[in-house]
């Protein structure tokens, strides 16, 4: 398939195991392969997740996960946070912290906080909480704790990889 969009040219190839979208524009490849997801991994939407089974600090987690070439979850949807409600029957370390900046929520991935899910009277920084837990309760809502507790993590990263 070939087409033209605003002086940006899309061309779409097949070969047998996998599909890739070509963009062409100002001189410029880029091609976006269509991939499933790892095994042990979870599909939703273009994000493919992962629960670890190990137990550690936020900083293990995110550690972890950016040797999955991943990095912990960034939740920007009520769909993203379903989801991840489901994912796990334990209290789960996410990618927001205010470590930088004492009540300045940001994701690892350097985004501001702007959809949020607080359990009631949260954050509070009793103790100097600095990172996220997403809790096992039925609420699933977010709660601020030490970054130091153990807990599993969730990580996240692109199903689509641009090469």
């Amino acid at each position: 398939m070939y087409c033209k969009s605003n002086f940006v040219f899309y061309l779409t190839l097949s070969s047998f195991s996998s599909r890739c979208s070509c963009i062409f524009t100002h001189f410029l490849l880029f091609c976006v392969t269509e991939t499933t997801c790892p095994d042990g991994w979870t599909k939703l939407c273009s994000s493919c997740y992962f629960l670890s089974t190990e137990r550690g600090s936020w900083t293990t987690g995110r550690e972890d996960c950016r040797t999955r070439g991943a990095d912990l979850v960034v939740i920007d949807s009520i769909e993203e946070q379903t989801f991840l409600s489901g994912l796990s029957n334990k209290n789960t370390w996410i990618g927001l912290t205010d470590r930088d900046k004492e009540g300045t929520w940001k994701w690892v991935d350097g985004t501001p906080l702007t959809v949020t899910y607080w359990a009631s009277n949260q954050p509070d920084n009793k103790n100097g909480e600095d990172c996220v837990e997403i809790l096992s309760d039925q609420s699933s809502k977010w709660n601020d704790i030490s970054c130091e507790d153990s807990r599993q993590w969730i990580c996240e990263k692109p199903k689509a990889v641009i090469l």
